[in-house]
Order: C-alpha cells, then sequence, then structure tokens
C-alpha cells in the first residue's frame, strides 16, 4: 500500500465518520457537550419564561416576536443537542451561528441600552460573543 492509498483510505474514513455524526475526528469532546448544553440550557430558561422572552423580543423591535421567539428558541435548543451529541453537525452548528449572529447583534446592544440595562446587555454580549466563537470553531470541524 503506497502512502497515496493511505491517505486517501484516511480522507474516505474521515468523510464516512463525519456523515454518520461518529466522533472519530470530531472535535473535543467536552467542549461540544459544554456548549451545546449551554445553549439547550438557555433555551429552555426562555422556553419556561416565553411570555417575557416575548416582551424582550418586541421591546427589542424583532418583528413577529409571537412566532420568532419561540422559533428562536426551538432552533437553540435542538443546535444545542445537536451539538453536544455531535448530529447532523453541519446543520446543527450553522443554525448557531446564525441565531449566535443575529441575536448577539440585535438583542444585546447594549451601546443602544439604558445606563440601568447597559451592564446586563454588555454581558449577554460577551457571553454571547464566546459562544459564537466556539460555535465558529465547531462549525469549520463539521466542514472538514
Amino acid at each position: 500500500m503506497t502512502d497515496d492509498d493511505t491517505d486517501d483510505a484516511k480522507a474516505a474514513e474521515t468523510t464516512a465518520d463525519a456523515e454518520t455524526g461518529t466522533d472519530r475526528d470530531a472535535p473535543s469532546r467536552l467542549g461540544r457537550v459544554l456548549l451545546g448544553v449551554g445553549l439547550a440550557a438557555q433555551a429552555s430558561e426562555d422556553f419556561r419564561e416565553m411570555d417575557e422572552t416575548i416582551e424582550y423580543a418586541e421591546s427589542a423591535g424583532v418583528p413577529a416576536p409571537d412566532l420568532a421567539a419561540p422559533f428562536a428558541s426551538g432552533m437553540m435548543l435542538v443546535s444545542g443537542v445537536g451539538i453536544a451529541l455531535w448530529r447532523a453537525p453541519r446543520i446543527t452548528t450553522g443554525a448557531a451561528v446564525a441565531f449566535l449572529t443575529v441575536v448577539t447583534a440585535t438583542m444585546h446592544d447594549f451601546w443602544n441600552a439604558d445606563e440601568d440595562d447597559r451592564s446586563g446587555e454588555r454581558l449577554a454580549f460577551f457571553g454571547n460573543l464566546a459562544m459564537l466563537g466556539g460555535a465558529l470553531v465547531f462549525l469549520r470541524e463539521a466542514f472538514k
């Protein structure tokens, strides 16, 4: 067997793993679980307090907050579980990146917040920014 044959076999194995969602060349399990559980837990909180979540979305000018807030929370829940279990990683990490990009910039714009709310919005902004960084790393890994 030549080096080219070995490289081809490894590439085929990696592709098969990515398609089946196995962990052989997947990124850190611990990192995935932590990010996924964090997203899913936040979504769970949003569902438990959906009236407040909808009010918050409405106050930020989100169109159709009665539909958008539950949809976004559901997307975050499914993404979190998918990332933690590394199932459909391209879809779940892509959805997390999309969610975090939109929400971080629009819902936690601390630079426009009242003085009383600025600190909390800044904290949420940077927390989401950190999660977005992790999701981007995992999205890159999902496409390897």
